[in-house]
């Protein structure tokens, strides 16, 4: 699992990424955080080969991307949709949204996220949905 996923050679990476998330990442991370959205644990700054998302739930293969404004320009936007592709590869479904979505419609983007989370094919997540 470590060959592609969570590589220890980005660790440190990762670690930086933390440590200086962009203001709309803390946003969602707060919400994201602890389990709070419908129980699910998601993880930050997660690698998948040499890509790094900024959210990963490792049981439902959900990443979650928010773009900044550097992601607009035509070479940054051939960049992400080739990453996302070799992604997407692993069978990892994708979320993506801007940062203007997380300062303006922040209840959107988590019932987006909710909405993800439930139609999940995941069997183990649609049990213990029903036994809480």
């Amino acid at each position: 699992m470590t060959k592609t996923f969570n590589k220890t050679s980005e660790k440190i990476k990762r670690q930086k990424l933390r440590t200086d998330m962009p203001p709309a990442e803390r946003i969602l991370w707060g919400h994201l955080k602890n389990k709070s959205v419908l129980g699910v644990k998601f993880r930050r700054q997660y690698s998948v080969g040499k890509y790094i998302v900024d959210f990963y739930c490792p049981l439902l293969k959900l990443a979650i991307e928010i773009d900044g404004d550097s992601h607009f320009d035509d070479n940054s936007a051939r960049l992400d949709k080739d990453r996302q592709a070799y992604i997407q590869s692993f069978g990892i479904k994708f979320l993506r949204f801007t940062n203007q979505e997380i300062y303006k419609n922040l209840e959107a983007v988590l019932e987006e996220i909710e909405t993800a989370i439930k139609t999940s094919p995941n069997p183990s997540l649609l049990r213990r949905g029903k036994d809480s």
